[in-house]
């Protein structure tokens, strides 16, 4: 696309179309004299969902050379991939990346208090008067950390999971809840984040792209203006 802009076969409304131009829905795009109709699905923004493991970092560049999730996604044509928000090298689950840099915000910013969702496995077992703490609300050193739920789903010996919603994203906050009370978390895997669960089909290691009708659904879920539409829902 960038050379034909560059030769000057691409004009936008009558007018020769120059690199970094906008173009909005409603503009008149042609390419060598023929007319280009956008596709409501191609104004929508992407979301990719991304089964992460464990030993891989949320980041492009390492000094280290760690594998990078960013390694194992497709390529986003003229934009890029950004994570909502991120998991420690040793935390697996749901990755949620998109195009949308103010879908992270709605996803990603504290204000909005979007739940998080976990598989945690610990070595030990949590009490009820323990859970009652956590659920009331703990100070850690950067501030006040509350679980909205928590609940046993079994385990086998010493090692039991449990199931723990949070509304915040803090650095290994889950973690250091657990080391609170006195636990270890053994195993860490996000199932869900907002209106998004880890999707049962899904393997370690693999994407699924949202068709249109799910990004349009999310969009509506994040109060996001949809194509075509200049007002944000009610």
């Amino acid at each position: 696309m960038e050379e034909w802009i560059g030769n000057g076969w691409v004009q936008v409304n009558g007018k020769t179309a120059q690199l970094g131009d906008k173009v909005s829905p409603d503009d008149q795009v042609t390419v060598k004299g023929s007319a280009i109709k956008l596709k409501w699905a191609d104004r929508l923004p992407r979301i990719l969902l991304y089964y992460k493991q464990e030993g891989e970092i949320v980041s492009r560049d390492d000094p280290q050379g760690r594998v990078s999730v960013f390694d194992r996604l497709p390529q986003a044509a003229s934009s890029r991939w950004v994570a909502i928000g991120r998991l420690d090298i040793n935390t697996s689950g749901l990755l949620i990346l998109t195009t949308s840099g103010e879908l992270v915000q709605r996803f990603a910013h504290p204000k909005f208090e979007v739940q998080r969702e976990y598989a945690v496995r610990v070595l030990g077992e949590v009490s009820r008067e323990q859970m009652q703490q956590l659920t009331q609300g703990i100070m850690l050193e950067d501030g006040l950390a509350q679980v909205e739920r928590i609940s046993e789903q079994g385990g086998e010996g010493a090692n039991k999971w449990y199931n723990v919603v949070i509304k915040e994203g803090r650095n290994r906050e889950v973690r250091r809840i657990f080391e609170h009370i006195g636990l270890t978390v053994s195993r860490l895997v996000r199932v869900g984040f907002g209106p998004i669960g880890l999707p049962n089909r899904l393997k370690r290691g693999q994407f699924y792209e949202l068709n249109p009708a799910e990004v349009a659904a999310i969009l509506k879920w994040a109060d996001m203006a949809l194509p075509n539409s200049g007002k944000r829902r009610r």
